[in-house]
This record gives structure tokens, C-alpha cells and sequence, in this order.
């Protein structure tokens, strides 16, 4: 953590949600003239995406069915961990992109599935911003969760969470509804054991439960939509957070215990930016403090 350099670190897994909850902290930063550098989870993946696919051929032909983008065999966890501390300590740091689409490859210059070279972050900027499947993530080696000023978890409920990388998966990247369900169950045991444990680590998750039957989400037509849906949002250390205000500015919102307040979820974009625009007020006046 850093008083002169925050960061501010999205985590959840593929088909959370994450990339609309960035959309609202970009929102934020413009209203409130925040400049922040961003960095990519997918960045630090390990393996491009021709490697990826030969190591997973390979591995299921030795009998590993479960090698997956979640572990820490196949990210950087160590070099993740070392642009966060650096970038606590001078405010500088070093990434990369993936190349996710031709879309990216336009802009990027390299081929979809590869990664551009590693380059210096943009200078002066006021904070770092993580969006990706790792931003909270602490194993035997590493602690990146340490070094994040605010941790945000997105996290569905699970049902949810595969219908909408169903529907991502089938219609963005042309998959098959078969080979979106063997990449889940693969995935499974490194959920269970590098994704789940960040929800503890972070300081506010949002979690989305919807309103209508997803009991079987692998037939699931449609993606619950907000007015479907309720969403859980628990927060760590509920001190200084004015829940009377919020409650009075979100409409039919409620708690449901000391530390979780439950709206509607079409009201999330509006209780996102009353709880989160404070927060990000806090760490830019602390940062101006110590200049």
C-alpha cells in the first residue's frame, strides 16, 4: 500500500463482470480529472495463445485435465506482485498487452493471441488501476494483495457467472457451448483455489443475484438482466461508510447485515458511484498530502 502512488485493483473471473465495473471507474475518473494507468490481467498470463492451447493438449495427454489460465503455473504471479510494489515506491512500473481479437491487433500491431513487448507505464499519473482474475491474489510466494490501496471483488453468484461467459465465449469469441463447458470444468479446481480465496482479501465486493431461475445455465437463452437481478454488495471494514445516506439515495435498497447493503440491480451504477467516488477522493487527497 501507498499513500503517493494507489492502486486500485478490480478482481473476479472470466465472465464476472469486471470489464463493466471498469467502465464505471473510468466514469469516475473523468468527472473527478483522476488520471489512472491501467494495466490488463491477462497481461501477465504466462503463455500466449498458440502455448496455451499445445500445453493443454499436452497436459490432458498425460492426464491433467484441469491445467488452467487461473494457476500460478500459468500466470506471473512474481513479476505482477513486483510492477504493484514498484509502482507503490516510484509510481512507475512495467506491463504489457494481450492481444485479444483483430480489433486489438489494429491498434496493438501484433498478432490476436500474442502479447505486445513490455513497455514503461505512462508517466504522472495519479493512481494504477488492475482489472483482471488476479488483483487480489496471495499464495505460498507471493502477496499481490498486500500492495493494493482499495481491492474490489466481482463475483456473481456462480450460476450467473458461467451464463454470461456462456454467452460472451459463444457470441465474441465463437466457441461452442460444449467447449465453454469443458473450459469451466477444467478451470474448476484452480477456481476453487485461486479465485475464491480473493474475495477475502478484498475490501468491497459485488455480487449480483439474480431474480429469475438460472438452475441450469448451460441452456440458459438470455442473460438475466439488471431488472432481473439483485446485488449484494458486502464491504470489509464498514467504518466511515454513511449507510443511512445510501440507503436514502438508493431506492428499495436494504441491509442485510452490519456490513452489506442489497439494491436493485439496476441501481448498481448509482451505488457504485456513491460508495466507490469517496473512496477514490480519499487516496487522491492522501497521495496530494504527501507531494
Amino acid at each position: 500500500m501507498s499513500r503517493r502512488y494507489p492502486i486500485i485493483s478490480i478482481t473476479g473471473s472470466s465472465g464476472a463482470g469486471t470489464t463493466s465495473v471498469k467502465k464505471t471507474f473510468e466514469n469516475i475518473f473523468r468527472r473527478e480529472n483522476v488520471v489512472a494507468a491501467y494495466i490488463e490481467g491477462d497481461a501477465f498470463h504466462r503463455y500466449d495463445r498458440a502455448e496455451m492451447r499445445s500445453l493443454m493438449a499436452e497436459r490432458a495427454e498425460r492426464g491433467n485435465k484441469h491445467f488452467s489460465h487461473f494457476s500460478p503455473e500459468t500466470n506471473l504471479f512474481e513479476e505482477l506482485e513486483k510492477l504493484f510494489r514498484d509502482y507503490a515506491e516510484t509510481g512507475t512500473g512495467t506491463t504489457r498487452h494481450y492481444v485479444h481479437d483483430e480489433e486489438e491487433s489494429r491498434v496493438y500491431g501484433a498478432k490476436p493471441g500474442t502479447f505486445t513487448a513490455w513497455e514503461a507505464l505512462p508517466e504522472n499519473s495519479d493512481l494504477l488501476f488492475y482489472e483482471g482474475l488476479h488483483g487480489a491474489v496471495v499464495t505460498d510466494k507471493v502477496n499481490v494483495a498486500q500492495h493494493a490501496d482499495l481491492k474490489i471483488g466481482v463475483v456473481p453468484v456462480i450460476n450467473l457467472e458461467w451464463i454470461q461467459k456462456l454467452h460472451r465465449d459463444r457470441s465474441h469469441r465463437g466457441y461452442s457451448t460444449e467447449a465453454v463447458t469443458d473450459t469451466i470444468l477444467r478451470r474448476m479446481p484452480d477456481y476453487v483455489n485461486y479465485i475464491c480465496p480473493q474475495f477475502t482479501e478484498t475490501d468491497i465486493n459485488f455480487q449480483r443475484v439474480p431474480t429469475v431461475d438460472t438452475s441450469n445455465p448451460f441452456i440458459a437463452r438470455w442473460i438475466p438482466t439488471p431488472d432481473e437481478s439483485m446485488v449484494v454488495i458486502r464491504l470489509k471494514n464498514p467504518r466511515g461508510i454513511d449507510f443511512p445516506y445510501l440507503l436514502s439515495m438508493i431506492p428499495n435498497s436494504f441491509m442485510s447485515r452490519a456490513n452489506s447493503i442489497v439494491v436493485h440491480g439496476a441501481k448498481l451504477d448509482l451505488a457504485m458511484q456513491l460508495i466507490l467516488t469517496p473512496l477514490i477522493l480519499q487516496l487522491i487527497e492522501r497521495k496530494r498530502r504527501t507531494i
